[in-house]
C-alpha cells in the first residue's frame, strides 16, 4: 500500500475521555477514550448501532452524553457558553449524509449561509467567496444556480462540502460522505478530499463504512467495538484479534480493497 502523506505533528485537536452514552436503558458508548491529531484523516468505522454518528454529533454538541468529556480546540463544548459554543462552531464545517442542503435555496444561497451567518461580509465579497469554494469543490459555475433537487447525489455531496468549507475551517466532519454513490463517484469524492486536506492542512473526522475510503484517504482508523474504540492503521487493523475488526477486514470487499490498492 502507498504511504499516506504525514500529518503535522502529535497535536491533539479532539479528546475524548470516559464517554458515555446512553439512550434510556441502552448504552451505546461506555468508557470511550479517543485523541484526533491535527492535520489527519481519521475513519470511524463500526456495526450497525455502534454509535458512529451519534459519536460525531457529541462531538459537534449536538447531543450531550451521559458522562465524560469532550475537547475540541481545546475547548470543553459541554462547559462552553452560547458564544463561545457559536464561535468555535466557525472552526469547523460539517458535512452530514446527503449534503443535508436547504431545499428551497440554490446551491450558491445554501453555501452563503455560514458568510451570512457568521461574518460581516458585503455581498459582492460573498458572491465572491461563494464562486471560489463552488470550484473547490468541484462543481460547474452553472450549478450556481440549481436547486438540491435539480442535482445528482454526488452534485448535492459536493455542494454540501462547499458550504462546509465557507469559513475556512480548521476541521472538517463528513458522516458517510460516499455512502449512495457508484465507485467511480465515490472513488472521485475521496480524491477531492484527500486533495483539499492536503493543500488547506485539514483535520478530518470521516465516518465511512467503505473500506476504500478508509485505506485510499485515512491515516488511521477508529473502529467502534464493545461501546468503546481501537485506533490505528490498516496495517494495524489488519493483525487485529477483535472478531468484527478481523471480519471487517480480512472478508472479501475488505481483502479486494486492500489488493486493489496496492495494485495500484
Amino acid at each position: 500500500m502507498d504511504a499516506q502523506p504525514p500529518y503535522s505533528g502529535d497535536e491533539t485537536v479532539i479528546r475524548v475521555r470516559g464517554l458515555r452514552t446512553r439512550f434510556g436503558p441502552q448504552v451505546i458508548h461506555d468508557g470511550l477514550d479517543l485523541d484526533v491529531r491535527r492535520g489527519e484523516v481519521l475513519g470511524v468505522v463500526g456495526g450497525s448501532g455502534t454509535g458512529k454518528s451519534v459519536l460525531l454529533k457529541e462531538i459537534l454538541g449536538l447531543i450531550r452524553p451521559a458522562a465524560g468529556s469532550i475537547e475540541v480546540l481545546g475547548h470543553d463544548i459541554t462547559a462552553l457558553s452560547e458564544p463561545a459554543r457559536v464561535a468555535l462552531q466557525r472552526r469547523w464545517g460539517v458535512l452530514f449524509q446527503d449534503g443535508a442542503l436547504f431545499s428551497s435555496m440554490t446551491v450558491a444561497e445554501n453555501v452563503a449561509v455560514p458568510l451570512r451567518e457568521h461574518t460581516d461580509l458585503d455581498n459582492a465579497t460573498i458572491e465572491a467567496a461563494v464562486r471560489i469554494k463552488i470550484r473547490m469543490a468541484g462543481l460547474p459555475e452553472d450549478s450556481c444556480s440549481k436547486k438540491p433537487s435539480q442535482l445528482s447525489g454526488g452534485m448535492r455531496k459536493r455542494a454540501g462540502l462547499a458550504r462546509a468549507l465557507a469559513l475556512d475551517p480548521e476541521i472538517l466532519f463528513l458522516d458517510e460522505p460516499t455512502a449512495g454513490l457508484d465507485p467511480i463517484g465515490a472513488a472521485a469524492f475521496d480524491e477531492l478530499v484527500g486533495g483539499l486536506q492536503r493543500s488547506l492542512g485539514l483535520t478530518v473526522f470521516m465516518v465511512t463504512h467503505d473500506l476504500d475510503s478508509l485505506i485510499t484517504v485515512c491515516d488511521r482508523i477508529a473502529a467502534l467495538v464493545d461501546r468503546r474504540v481501537r485506533t490505528g492503521t490498516v496495517a494495524e487493523m489488519l493483525t487485529e484479534s477483535h472478531p468484527w475488526i478481523r471480519n471487517y477486514f480480512h472478508g472479501p470487499r475488505g481483502r479486494a480493497a486492500i489488493d486493489a490498492q496496492e495494485a495500484r
